[in-house]
């Protein structure tokens, strides 16, 4: 756009990020991966070493629950507030310090005396996990700004986590048998400290020009409401979900999303701009999240209980049957993103909701002698449903968004990651033990029947979700949206010496 010489024109605010090459471009993709592939291993390889917490801590099955769900409720609590602290102070600061916390809280971990500690050592990886994946994706959205190289960087993001998925199962199960449950969290260590070196060699500090002011209120309603549903979630398999702790949880929670809902329209600065749900897409993006993470942590869940208690596997064994399922994630998530990039999230919606539901329908009626070949049939489907969603996911939330509130959309995304995984093992879990006669070795393929249509079921809900939210409706409403919140941003007068001005700094 030419404008003449030092007559004023308005951008958006967003601090200018200077153009990268290609190269440096993908090296920030590489340092905002690892953070992704650390995370995800920290999880998978933790399940895996489990059993030897248990002996070696002399914990209960309750205490070993809370070793995996401290991490998920303190993540799920602060992701939000993470996303928009990168956006206010500086996203490459923000992903930084989660970094070190995250790092720190593995060193405390492997040096846990006992379960309480370790429990709260997991809470402080949290801290700090909560501030790597929204910061991470909201980096990525303002370093590639096509809209088709960023699909295609969110597929590299979904190849990297079914490799953490890969790999966490078999290098866990060789730690544990090594050097101890312990090794899981050294493996932490250097990665963090080399990504911190490398995040401050290649990539480049990027904030909103105008920060943000802070809103405590809606930082404490929106931590209480997902504290408290995610604590419901995972403990109202154990208290029954028609107790008076959990009911009275529930309804913390729909208190403070009312509370949400009529205190933060009402703020020029929000936390969280609810005017990003009147984006059917963006709302899509959340339901899908959702529904495709329950299905994921409900059909591990259910797929760790079946190998090793019925099948009597050991953790590396049962680790080396899933790779079918996360050989796909690596190999189909990079496509997805191309996909995405060049015909939108549609198709890989619909094949990631058919394939899902294909995947736990082939597990529905596996018994304790079912051939090999059946089980990979399932783990394959399966793999390629979760292979094909993330990206579109991921693209969806931050594609449209203003890039000054890019954290709090990537945000929001991984928070429905974070419920979407604690409901499915709920769920899953739930439905086990309430029709669950005997141990688990005999008892459990008849009782895991309904607990794998209700996977099925979070496929369905991905199919259908994707479908509604990706037609034309669906992106005019993204695309008013987007004008609503980008035309609402306050404008800052740029008087042009040189008498030609880019447009839009977001081209």
């Amino acid at each position: 756009m030419y404008v003449h010489k030092y007559q004023p024109y308005y951008l958006n605010i967003e601090e200018r990020v200077p153009e990268l090459s290609r190269n440096r471009r993908r090296l920030v993709l590489a340092v905002c991966c690892s953070s992704l592939f650390i995370v995800g291993l920290d999880v998978t390889v933790l399940n895996i070493a489990l059993p030897s917490i248990q002996h070696d801590l002399h914990a209960p099955v309750s205490g070993l629950q809370w070793t995996v769900d401290a991490y998920t409720l303190v993540a799920a609590s602060f992701l939000i507030l993470a996303g928009s602290t990168g956006d206010r102070v500086g996203r490459r600061r923000t992903f930084q310090a989660g970094l070190a916390i995250f790092t720190l809280g593995s060193l405390l971990c492997s040096l846990a005396p006992g379960l309480g500690w370790l429990i709260a050592f997991r809470a402080v990886q949290a801290i700090g996990g909560s501030m790597l994946n929204p910061v991470a994706l909201s980096i990525i959205a303002n370093t590639f700004t096509d809209d088709r190289e960023r699909a295609r960087a969110f597929g590299v993001w979904g190849a990297v986590f079914g490799l953490s998925m890969a790999l966490g199962p078999v290098l866990g199960g060789v730690l544990v048998a090594t050097v101890g449950w312990r090794g899981i969290f050294w493996v932490n260590i250097p990665v963090g400290i080399a990504a911190i070196v490398l995040t401050a060699l290649v990539v480049p500090e990027s904030r909103a020009a105008r920060p943000r002011r802070v809103d405590p209120v809606g930082q404490v309603l929106i931590i209480v409401m997902l504290a408290s549903l995610t604590y419901a979630i995972i403990e109202g398999p154990r208290l029954g979900w028609g107790s008076p702790a959990i009911l009275g949880l529930f309804g913390l929670a729909a208190v403070a999303a009312v509370a949400i809902g009529i205190y933060e329209p009402r703020r020029e600065d929000p936390l969280l701009d609810l005017r990003f749900f009147r984006s059917a897409p963006f709302t899509g993006a959340v339901l899908i999240a959702i529904s495709a993470f329950a299905a994921l942590a409900g059909f591990l869940f259910l797929s760790t209980l079946y190998l090793q208690d019925v099948r009597q596997l050991s953790p590396l064994h049962a680790g080396l049957y899933t790779l079918p399922m996360a050989a796909m994630t690596v190999l189909l998530a990079p496509l997805s993103g191309r996909i995405t990039g060049h015909r939108g999230p549609r198709l890989p919606l619909l094949v990631a909701g058919v394939m899902t539901t294909v995947g736990a329908l082939v597990m529905w009626g596996v018994t304790a002698t079912t051939p090999t070949a059946w089980l990979l049939l399932g783990y394959l489907a399966f793999g390629i449903g979760n292979g094909m969603v993330n990206p579109p996911i991921s693209n969806t939330a931050v594609s449209g968004m203003p890039r000054a509130q890019a954290g709090v959309a990537a945000a929001v995304a991984s928070t429905s990651r974070q419920v979407g995984g604690s409901l499915g093992v709920a769920l899953t879990g739930s439905a086990v033990a309430s029709v669950l006669h005997g141990p688990l070795r005999t008892g459990f393929v008849p009782a895991s029947h309904v607990a794998w249509l209700i996977v099925a079921g979070c496929g369905v809900l991905v199919t259908v979700t994707g479908l509604a939210t990706s037609g034309r409706w669906a992106r005019a409403t993204a695309a008013r949206t987007a004008h609503l919140l980008i035309s609402d941003e306050p404008k800052v007068p740029v008087a042009t010496g040189s008498g030609v001005v880019s447009g839009s700094h977001d081209h």
